[in-house]
């Protein structure tokens, strides 16, 4: 692909995305990478297939408890189609999957595992402590240290104890993961979570790449999600001796942690 001659992104003050047919959405300059300014960052696109999956054969009495993306390729900044499938169908726990093709190309798979919601609250509990409220953290521009239209979509606070590889941040948009759609709130929790690879970085990013393969997320309930809600990372950044590294993180909304997120990094000397 001759990423030269790829359209300029579309602005706009309200989305990620806009749906220009029944399965395929313009991505805005809101998706723009960190990386490359001619592919979309992998957070938006991770909404935009939680969206794609919410809206699926939707199940109320089932939880989306865990998903994986795949991530099998630069994500080309151009329309990108959508196709959904149930891989797996069950009473009480289901499989299903989206890819999202550029170019007629899939670039990332997206699979959810769906289990049935139980009255548990009898043994409920081992839920890590919450962290300090947004009001309680400092605010900080993301873009003082990476490039790219999704980044200077969100805000971000984080604690004062932050250091290079391990801390922990709120982070928010105010933007729509598809214009003028009614989004379900773990759509919008998902459409931020990638973001937790960049948000306490153990290097200059400009002296070393580390982009992450892959993110899987497991939720043990329903996370508060939207414009008016924060998604908390409470992130630990660990970096192998042979090119590989690990993003680990504890997800929080404003009622407490909500699940974990992994991201597999590939880490390798700068440009």
């Amino acid at each position: 692909m001759d990423f030269d001659s790829l359209p300029d992104l579309i602005p706009d003050d309200t989305a990620y995305y806009r749906r220009i047919s029944a399965d395929t959405f313009l991505p805005t300059l809101n998706t723009q990478g960190a990386w490359n300014a001619h592919e979309q960052h992998m957070a938006p696109v991770s909404g935009l297939l939680a969206h794609a999956l919410t809206t699926h054969e939707p199940r109320p009495e089932l939880a989306l408890a865990r998903i994986t993306y795949e991530i099998l390729g630069l994500i080309p900044a151009i329309p990108t189609t959508v196709e959904v499938r149930t891989i797996r169908p069950g009473r009480t726990i289901e499989l299903i999957e989206a890819t999202a093709s550029t170019g007629g190309r899939p670039v990332v798979r997206a699979t959810a595992w769906r289990l049935s919601r139980q009255d548990t609250t009898e043994v409920a509990g081992g839920e890590p402590p919450p962290l300090p409220s947004p009001d309680d953290c400092v605010p900080w521009r993301p873009s003082e240290i990476w490039p790219g239209g999704y980044i200077a979509s969100i805000e971000l606070r984080h604690t004062p104890d932050k250091q290079p590889g391990t801390g922990r941040a709120w982070i928010r948009t105010d933007k729509a993961v598809v214009a003028d759609e009614e989004v379900a709130p773990i759509a919008a929790y998902l459409g931020l979570v990638d973001t937790a690879n960049g948000m306490n970085v153990r290097v200059d990013p400009s002296e070393w790449l580390f982009p992450n393969i892959d993110l899987t997320v497991h939720l043990h309930r329903d996370p508060l999600g939207g414009p008016e809600h924060w998604v908390g990372f409470d992130t630990q950044v660990t970096f192998g001796r042979e090119g590989v590294g690990l993003t680990s993180t504890t997800l929080h909304d404003e009622g407490g942690a909500v699940g974990r997120a992994e991201q597999i990094l590939t880490l390798r000397a700068g440009r």
